[in-house]
């Protein structure tokens, strides 16, 4: 399960407080050998950086909406789900579920998107939702998977997704793309060598600098109605055998297609330069259909991200529908790596580009909203993430959708230490009547210096809404003494599923020496909700004791969850780790494994059994079996 995704995986936090002299170590990675040695021997060597301590602790401000009331959150956008028009339910479904991610359940999130995209009905929000369903599933982690690779059925169908209209029956049908497409390639095929055996002359020249191409006068005027009034109206052109279109733009080999076209009805005779020629000239004289063929044409001819770069211009000049959301699906699907490449981050970051990707309608919205969400989770710091949610807040057009961007442009000002940025954007949030990010607000302000302001912040939310988990918990970090852990147990009676809570009384616990009870405490969180920061800071703990193979199950079992997890703050690779706890424990042969494996699996120890095999696909990494036994275990 290489591919598995935790839920919001890019707001995960590391648990592991660092001095301020740490922060700013240019090393990653590995530590080497030495360094452990000349640091001491046992826990001292394994833990360089020291147990995490409570001043630095803090939990992350989620960057989901998240309603103080949830019931009458979903409850409300069921009712609008039964009463509004089909139009309107995709934008719902959107909304319905950013508010479910705060949840934590992929599946609800998944059902979610799957009935946006069976209610979208231009082809522009069915590109960027079948490409979203197929981020969800992590396709781009699977070697020899092409991102044009129909997945079957419709909803995540490429060839699918550029149909206009909808059928809300469809949603569980089996995809036929290959064999339509053949068929359609065929009939065209026949059609088109009958239409070029006619043969008829030709009773008006259109001339083009110093050559002439000889058309027939009533197949040219079938093109559009301004053709039909030039050739068959009161205009000059009527009465004239020669046409001069040198001043259209318009070249001698684009008007010898134009021709071809009139008679055949075909544009894959051309080039893709002529074709483009030819779109250009439809638009410039409203030949429709002649548009909406090379739109189509020029629309199938896009299979990687540089026909894309090279298209997606055009197309949004021309205002081909079609090669547009064809241009930008290809781009969409092989996220996340193709934010990576600074060209087609220019297509989508740079104010020019987002006025251009205004002609998409409320489907800009859903473009940026995925766009956002992936680059937030790749890296939330980086300008990107930023120009992306800038695009998203532009496309914004309803009260929640303003709130939810300027919510998560806090939260990456945040991210980035631009305390007085983040604070301006959660306060429009709050405007924008977002409650929650008012907790944003309290923590700008904390760390801005202002600890009572952020303290009587949250104190007077509290007192004027329904009290949270989330309230109690955020407050609790501007309290002291015994306030701060009335504020925290009470947090945990309210929403007992935040780990924050237990977490900070694990280390206050272990800054008392008391690291057994610190180890029950973080237990109590890990029963239920298995999270990477949680085993970490377990596995700190059981280092603290020198209870190494109890350390080495958990990181194996981190490891599982986020392979390329960075444990002491991103300071050490969790790999790294291992292979020095490795040499502390006894080594399993092959059998040992196995009788471990069965006899965790049959106490249902998770934790121990996700270890085992972590282990065990080490050494044989092409044993199906172990990869299907893992897949069970994180489905649980």
């Amino acid at each position: 399960m290489h591919g598995f995704k935790l839920f919001d995986r890019f707001k995960s936090t590391q648990v592991h407080a660092l001095s301020p002299q740490d922060n700013n170590s240019g090393s990653r990675g590995k530590l080497s050998k030495s360094k452990f040695t000349n640091s001491g021997s046992g826990a001292q060597a394994l833990l360089p950086y020291g147990l995490p301590t409570t001043e630095l602790l803090e939990p992350p401000i989620d960057s989901y909406l998240k309603p103080v009331d949830y019931v009458e959150s979903l409850a409300d956008i069921h009712r609008r789900l039964n009463t509004c028009s089909q139009t309107d339910k995709s934008l719902l479904c959107i909304e319905q579920y950013s508010i479910l991610r705060g949840l934590g359940d992929p599946k609800l999130l998944r059902r979610c998107l799957c009935a946006a995209r069976q209610y979208a009905i231009d082809v522009y929000s069915k590109a960027v939702l079948s490409a979203w369903l197929r981020f969800e599933r992590r396709e781009d982690e699977f070697s020899g998977v092409s991102s044009k690779d129909c997945s079957g059925y419709i909803l995540e169908c490429p060839m699918a997704a550029l149909v206009s209209g909808y059928d809300p029956k469809s949603i569980y049908d089996r995809c036929q793309c290959g064999q339509d497409g053949l068929e359609a390639f065929s009939s065209q095929i026949l059609v088109g060598n009958e239409s070029l055996s006619l043969e008829e002359g030709g009773d008006v020249s259109f001339c083009v600098g110093d050559e002439s191409v000889r058309c027939v006068r009533f197949k040219i005027a079938s093109l559009s109605g301004p053709f039909k009034a030039m050739l068959y109206g009161s205009f000059l052109e009527s009465r004239r055998d020669k046409i001069d279109f040198s001043k259209t733009g318009i070249s001698v080999e684009g008007m010898r297609a134009v021709e071809v076209y009139s008679r055949t009805t075909r544009v894959d005779l051309f080039c893709p330069a002529i074709v483009l020629e030819l779109l250009s000239f439809a638009n410039r004289f409203c030949c429709e259909e002649l548009k909406c063929v090379c739109d189509a044409h020029l629309a199938s001819l896009v299979c990687g991200i540089e026909d894309a770069l090279i298209l997606i211009n055009h197309a949004l000049e021309e205002r081909a529908n079609l090669l547009v959301a064809s241009c930008l699906q290809v781009f969409l699907r092989e996220l996340p790596n193709s934010l990576y490449n600074h060209k087609v981050r220019r297509v989508f970051c740079i104010p020019e580009a987002r006025e251009r990707l205004s002609m998409l309608g409320h489907a800009s919205f859903f473009l940026y909203y995925f766009l956002s969400q992936v680059a937030m989770e790749e890296n939330m710091a980086l300008s990107t993430t930023v120009m992306l949610l800038e695009g998203l807040e532009e496309f914004a057009t309803e009260k929640w959708q303003k709130a939810f961007a300027l919510h998560q442009l806090g939260c990456v000002m945040l991210e980035r230490k631009e305390y007085k940025g983040a604070q301006f954007y959660f306060e429009a949030a709050v405007d924008a009547g977002h409650v929650y990010s008012l907790a944003g607000v309290a923590r700008t302000k904390y760390k801005q210096g202002q600890q009572y302001s952020s303290f009587r912040l949250m104190n007077s939310l509290i007192f004027e809404y329904k009290p949270a988990g989330w309230m109690y918990q955020e407050r609790s970090l501007y309290g002291v003494g015994r306030e701060k852990i009335m504020d925290l147990n009470t947090a945990t009676e309210l929403d007992p599923t935040l780990s924050f809570p237990y977490k900070f009384r694990a280390v206050m616990k272990v800054e008392e020496k008391h690291i057994r009870e610190a180890i029950h405490e973080i237990n109590k969180i890990i029963g239920f909700k298995l999270s990477p920061d949680c085993l970490e800071l377990r596995a700190c703990f059981f280092i603290a004791l020198e209870d190494y193979e109890s350390a080495l199950r958990d990181i194996r079992a981190l490891l599982t969850l986020k392979p390329k997890y960075m444990m002491f703050h991103g300071k050490v690779s969790g790999d790294h780790l291992v292979e020095l706890l490795s040499h502390r424990v006894q080594q399993w042969s092959l059998a040992d494994c196995w009788m471990q494996l069965y006899e965790r699996w049959s106490s249902v120890d998770d934790i121990g059994s996700l270890a085992v095999i972590h282990q065990m696909l080490v050494n044989d990494p092409a044993k199906s079996l172990l990869w299907f036994r893992q897949s069970l275990l994180l489905l649980r």
